[in-house]
């Protein structure tokens, strides 16, 4: 991927290579969609990338952004949460969580901005693990990098 890549190129990216990525993400994840309308109030909102996890039973967000993480960020995933939660849950899956991808982010904006959310939202750049942004009892039903370091080479 080019460094200046724009979001919508990241996003093509990664569906293009959704086999890859949905072994690097760990079991259990299946692809709902791209672009994936959500109507609140007669308002359109697109969310970025749509999984659901069937062993968490819940859905997961993706949220691309090409630049550093920024404290709005974590409002708008607080926001798509609430509206999957409100609109595509089921009664029986546990609520939503949110990953939010950036091209860097300082430790401590992030942490101010998720401190007093009540939501399950992890933050990641692109270089380092989605899993590792996690909150710690989501983590621990996905896959280690060695597992799934151990199923790619199984695949070669």
């Amino acid at each position: 991927m080019k460094e200046d890549a724009d979001e919508r190129a990241i996003e093509e990216g990664l569906v293009a290579h959704m086999q890859k990525l949905l072994t690097e993400l760990g079991i259990g994840f299946a692809f709902v969609g791209r672009q994936h309308k959500i109507e609140v109030e007669g308002e359109e909102y697109l969310i970025d990338l749509l999984f659901y996890h069937y062993k968490l039973r819940r859905f997961i967000v993706v949220e691309l952004k090409n630049t550093a993480f920024k404290p709005e960020y974590a409002g708008k995933m607080a926001f798509y949460l609430a509206a999957v939660n409100a609109t595509l849950k089921h009664p029986e899956d546990e609520p939503a969580i949110g990953m939010i991808l950036c091209r860097s982010g300082k430790r401590l904006v992030i942490e101010y901005a998720l401190s007093e959310t009540k939501k399950s939202i992890g933050v990641a750049t692109y270089k380092t693990k989605v899993v590792e942004s996690l909150p710690k009892d989501l983590k621990d039903s996905l896959p280690s990098v060695e597992q799934i370091e151990a199923e790619l080479k199984k695949d070669q």
